[in-house]
């Protein structure tokens, strides 16, 4: 038996308990890893809640990231006791994940925790730092260096945003962050940003034009917020979008892409290839600071796990949340 959180759904309802299971509750796979640290995302805050749909089976035990220790594998690429990482892929969704002691995976969606990280740092970044690494690579891979101007990150005081301003800053962007909460300038700046604007400027319905200020863009938000961001950017400027905080819709006319070439980069961290992972993560190892991602890392137990979740989804969380997690008995 082993400590997990566990989503049910059934005549009583939908509901998130920890609990004890046991290995027939896990789901398939190649690969059974001993779980040092999971995080809490956004995606999970949504599916230990119910507010959205994000579970597909029941039961299943959240978490769409996990680091830790492989027990057992018939996947040729993974011995006992490799250190390894997990984001995405499904897991969390459709196939239990990394809010447990142990979790039983495919071989094929695991990369080698980084030799720079301890379990808990790589968790620590999770899917929202790996995101925002996704979205640096698409700027630099449109040509968008320092000297090109400032750009943007909006919803800057969450986990990806938080990560983005501190790996942009780094490598020598100016960012300006944008967050609905102005007690966390302070905390912005730290990580780097030159200046912190308020998301009121933003999350309204803007002119179709604005005038030209951004070189280029991380949104985690969509909706307004994302047409005003593209509405602003700069001739050739190219805007990455990988989350829909403010909503999935996008009242956004065409004029900013045909008339001032700007490019608009969709990010996905879920079903991402191998070979961009092992970039990501690569570059995580070196671009990161790890002095700015303790500044913005807490940690928590599996037991605070489901209040947190309301907290997270209420806007009431800063930066990440690493939950660590007790050895299997």
């Amino acid at each position: 038996m082993f400590q997990a959180i566990l989503i049910e759904k059934d005549e009583q309802g939908y509901r998130a308990t920890q609990q004890a299971i046991d290995d027939s509750l896990l789901p398939a796979g190649d690969v059974t890893v001993r779980v040092a640290a999971s995080t809490l995302n956004y995606k999970d805050g949504l599916a230990i809640t119910g507010q959205s749909p994000v579970v597909r089976i029941f039961p299943l035990v959240p978490g769409i990231d996990l680091a830790g220790t492989v027990e057992s594998s018939t996947h040729p690429a993974w011995q006992p006791g490799d250190q390894v990482i997990l984001n995405g892929w499904g897991v969390g969704e459709t196939h239990s994940g990394g809010l447990a002691e142990r979790a039983r995976l495919k071989g094929d969606w695991l990369v080698p925790l980084p030799a720079a990280f301890t379990p808990e740092q790589a968790m620590a970044i999770g899917t929202a730092g790996y995101t925002a690494m996704l979205c640096v690579l698409a700027l630099e891979r449109h040509g968008v260096t320092p000297d090109k101007g400032e750009i943007v990150v909006t919803g800057a005081a969450g986990g990806v945003g938080s990560v983005a301003v501190a790996l942009l800053a780094r490598l020598g962007y100016t960012v300006v962050a944008v967050t609905g909460r102005a007690s966390e300038a302070p905390y912005l700046k730290e990580l780097g940003a030159s200046e912190v604007l308020d998301r009121s400027a933003f999350n309204v319905p803007g002119k179709p034009l604005a005038k030209e200020r951004w070189a280029g863009a991380v949104d985690t938000v969509g909706s307004h917020t994302l047409a005003n961001v593209c509405a602003s950017t700069r001739y050739g400027g190219v805007v990455t979008a990988c989350g829909l905080a403010g909503g999935f819709d996008l009242p956004a006319t065409v004029m900013p892409f045909i008339l001032r070439g700007v490019t608009l980069a969709g990010v996905d961290s879920v079903m991402a290839p191998r070979t961009l992972r092992l970039q990501a993560w690569e570059r995580l190892a070196r671009d990161l600071d790890p002095v700015k991602l303790g500044l913005m890392t807490r940690t928590i137990g599996l037991d605070e796990v489901i209040p947190m979740a309301r907290q997270l989804l209420d806007g009431q969380v800063r930066g990440r949340v690493v939950v660590k997690i007790a050895k299997a008995a």
